[in-house]
């Protein structure tokens, strides 16, 4: 599992190549795995999501696409789907957007902070949150099939400009 430990968000001196080498790997394993088929679009398109480290909408995706010269919306759609279904990536509902999972080797619910600036996010993993939402939908009696949790705030780049921007005031 992920150790809270691990938790950051993406600096500049961040060696993206190798992130995305890295995530384009497990994506290859986790298709055969799963005796899925990672296609030319949906390779593309996990691309496109992993390309910024930060949400991206489903429309953004398909302009990326259609510069390489294809796609129509349900061509992004069913690859997004097909991405989501594997744990590749995940849905940030509040942006409408979709993110790289960080660890996509074992499957586990969303949880993120998001920088309400600059839309940089860190995926959290952590089983105290998991067992606390659990715990409260089981003592109202709901049975909890999946869960996201979105944190807004700022991130620490932009908690740093922002106290900088107050003390020049």
């Amino acid at each position: 599992m992920c150790s809270n430990k691990n938790l950051h968000f993406i600096s500049g001196e961040h060696d993206h190549q190798s992130c995305l080498d890295g995530a384009m790997a497990n994506a290859e394993q986790l298709c055969k795995q799963h005796g899925q088929h990672f296609t030319a679009t949906r390779r593309r398109v996990f691309e496109i999501v992993w390309q910024q480290h930060k949400p991206i909408g489903a429309y953004e995706v398909l302009e990326q696409l259609q510069q390489d010269g294809r796609a129509a919306p349900p061509t992004v759609y069913r690859a997004l789907d097909f991405l989501l279904d594997l744990g590749l990536v995940h849905r940030i509902s509040s942006l409408n957007a979709y993110v790289g999972c960080t660890h996509p080797d074992y499957p586990h619910d969303g949880q993120f902070l998001i920088c309400k600036s600059c839309k940089s996010f860190a995926e959290l993993d952590s089983p105290l949150v998991t067992a606390a939402i659990e715990q409260s939908a089981a003592d109202a009696d709901f049975e909890v099939h999946q869960h996201t949790v979105e944190i807004m705030g700022l991130c620490p780049r932009c908690r740093i400009k922002t106290c900088g921007e107050d003390n020049n005031e």
